[in-house]
């Protein structure tokens, strides 16, 4: 009797599990790797280990005061977590396919250079990479480096799956 019903509820698990499509897996890996990530980022910051916060995606806007206190990081927490949908679906359209996890540390070193080179100058509050301390330099690559591989590898690991169950 105990089988039965523990076969009925792994066949149901399994039903569930195919019911979610691809790109709905995509999102909640953008949505989960950007919130996870960012919460440990808002964590470095608090104790000091990085200069800069998740309000740092909040600083392209004129939105007062609010978002340099601990509000404005937890609602820069939920930007990177929304925005981090988008970059999910980036690494689907590019780099789906390769099931590496050197890939995934690429990817993040280059969003790493994106915000911290090409994307400067829209962030107000944050100096250069030649102005930055070390200690932020190294922390916040190594919080890139582990996000890129979060979202890479989960993304690559789903579209495997896909492939093997079509």
């Amino acid at each position: 009797m105990e089988v039965v019903i523990l076969e009925k509820e792994h066949m149901a698990r399994n039903r569930q599990e195919e019911q979610m499509s691809y790109p709905i897996k995509v999102a909640l890996i953008g949505f989960f790797g950007g919130l996870i990530w960012s919460l440990i980022g808002y964590f470095t910051f608090y104790f000091h280990f990085i200069r800069v916060g998740p309000a740092l995606a909040l600083m392209p806007f004129a939105l007062g005061d609010w978002k340099d206190t601990y509000i404005g990081q937890l609602v820069g927490v939920a930007v990177i977590s929304v925005l981090s949908i988008g970059v999910a679906f980036l690494y689907r359209l590019i780099l789906q396919k390769i099931n590496k996890i050197w890939v995934g540390i690429g990817f993040g070193l280059v969003l790493w250079l994106l915000v911290f080179y090409v994307l400067n100058p829209i962030f107000p509050g944050l100096k250069s990479v030649q102005n930055l301390d070390l200690n932020t330099i190294i922390t916040s690559i190594c919080l890139y480096v582990l996000y890129g591989t979060f979202i890479g590898y989960s993304i690559s690991y789903e579209y495997a799956e896909q492939q093997r169950n079509v």
